[in-house]
């Protein structure tokens, strides 16, 4: 069996929340979603479980973070080129989000830019010289 990730993310809206992830190009998994959650589907390794704030909260007894508010995390994706990543962060913000919290990076060899999620959550899309990523220069 295949490494997996599953990221568990605490929304205030789950169809909306559901509907954004939806629009920047997740699926959703019927199979693992209900009332309380919507299992989101990345590739075939990586998932993110849209939880509601009560169901997140059997999880863990620590408080929620507002992600508004604090930076819980970073979660860095990657793409197969430029066009992509700024396609994404396009299709994030015509759905709810927030694009380009910060200015996108140009590294030559790297390229990133930013969004947020309805509830806050930080996202880094990027994409990488496959040239330079295997050690090959570029």
């Amino acid at each position: 069996m295949p490494k997996m990730i599953f990221l568990n993310l605490p929304v205030r809206d789950l169809a909306a929340s559901t509907r954004f992830y939806e629009a920047i190009g997740f699926t959703k998994n019927p199979q693992f979603s209900n009332e309380q959650a919507s299992c989101m589907v990345w590739s075939d390794e990586i998932y993110f479980m849209l939880l509601v704030p009560d169901f997140y909260a059997t999880f863990t007894s620590k408080p929620i973070a507002d992600a508004h508010a604090t930076s819980p995390h970073l979660i860095a994706l990657s793409f197969d080129s430029r066009a992509e990543v700024d396609a994404i962060v396009a299709k994030a913000s015509e759905a709810g989000g927030t694009g380009d919290f910060r200015p996108p990076q140009e590294l030559g060899f790297m390229y990133g830019r930013t969004f947020e999620d309805p509830d806050g959550n930080g996202f880094e899309p990027f994409w990488m010289d496959p040239a330079a990523a295997s050690g090959g220069g570029g």
